[in-house]
């Protein structure tokens, strides 16, 4: 829920404007008089009043212009990914709003002046300058303290997600390696290899090979969170050539590997599960064929990992819903809001683009 439309906090906000201001400007003139006055006259009062209503008009402009602030940060400012154009972002309306409190303030302050002590505000524009610093103070708090509380709130989110999945592990690790090397494509890879085995035992040898590979790697790096680009890759091949054995001619598989990108971790099984994806619900289901390429390229401090596949994207398929889900979350927990994936699809082309901070 975004702080903006939380009805809490605007009373707490409205409150805290009136009390800061009230106190440091206010009740300091205040004293001030108290200490002085013997007999309190009409003018005297009327200066106390005038007193009361400049705090109260102060914190009540502070109030709206803060909202307006906090428009922003909720909207645009992602607690926990702060980039370059967002501080700028907040750094623009943050002087903006002074900009705007300071050609509101003395118009607005000019009533109760009038009404009260029945004359013009004489402030010189040197002295108007002078009030700026106070005020801006009081914006850098009220930052402070918004900021302190999404800061909060963001890791205490992030810790209940965590403990939902820690909750959640043990019936994912019954269901690792169903959800890891799918039991459909494992017998019709031993129904193939079957077939070949008469005719071309090398070549059936070479597939069991690669089978039992890829069952070990999927046992193996089941308790392991991040493993090296290059495994995963090798565990790709082999899965693109055991799919060959059906598919044959049908599947072409093209590789566009950066070398630099060999050695940075990566979670495991989730090149190979867009890699599953993009020949079960893509290449497979095209009469002709088609084509299944990996990319990797390092940008700006992130490793981009590709996969395109021709074909069509399923977007209400089960278990493509499932395997994104499962996707985002295991990059959430390792990365929090620092990674990104998203699937698209273009010109019969299907995009699945992960983004992993190195």
């Amino acid at each position: 829920m975004k702080l903006i439309k939380n009805w809490k906090y605007h009373i707490l906000n409205f409150i805290g404007w009136q009390v800061y201001l009230l106190s440091i400007l206010t009740f300091e003139k205040l004293s001030y008089r108290l200490s002085e006055v013997e007999k309190w006259n009409d003018s005297q009062w009327n200066t106390l009043y005038y007193f009361i209503a400049e705090g109260f008009l102060c914190g009540l402009l502070g109030f709206f212009l803060s909202n307006i602030i906090l428009v922003y940060i909720d909207y645009k400012v992602q607690i926990g990914k702060i980039t370059k154009k967002s501080f700028l972002g907040i750094v623009s309306v943050f002087v903006l709003s002074q900009i705007f409190y300071h050609l509101l303030l003395w118009p607005v302050l000019s009533v109760p002046l009038e009404y009260f002590l029945h004359r013009e505000n004489t402030l010189t524009f040197l002295m108007k300058l002078a009030n700026i610093p106070v005020f801006a103070v009081s914006f850098l708090i009220w930052f402070f303290i918004v900021m302190t509380y999404k800061t909060v709130k963001y890791l205490k989110e992030i810790r209940i997600k965590q403990l939902e999945l820690e909750t959640n592990l043990r019936e994912i690790r019954l269901n690792t390696l169903k959800g890891q090397i799918n039991p459909h494509f494992m017998f019709n890879s031993l129904n193939n290899i079957r077939g070949l085995i008469l005719e071309n035992p090398s070549k059936s040898r070479e597939m069991l090979t690669r089978l039992s590979e890829m069952l070990r790697y999927s046992l193996t790096k089941n308790d392991i969170n991040k493993i090296v680009l290059e495994e995963e890759i090798e565990m790709v091949g082999n899965y693109i050539a055991l799919s060959k054995i059906q598919l044959e001619d049908r599947l072409e598989y093209i590789t566009e590997i950066e070398s630099d990108t060999l050695q940075f971790s990566i979670p495991p099984m989730i090149v190979q599960m867009l890699v599953e994806n993009a020949v079960k619900h893509g290449v497979s289901n095209i009469k002709e064929g088609g084509i299944v390429k990996l990319i990797s390229s390092i940008i700006k401090n992130e490793l981009h990992l590709i996969v395109e596949n021709t074909g069509f994207l399923k977007k209400n398929s089960t278990s493509t819903q499932i395997g994104v889900k499962n996707i985002k979350e295991r990059l959430f927990l390792l990365y929090g809001n620092r990674a990104t994936f998203e699937i698209i699809e273009k010109n019969n082309i299907v995009k699945a683009k992960v983004v992993i901070p190195i």
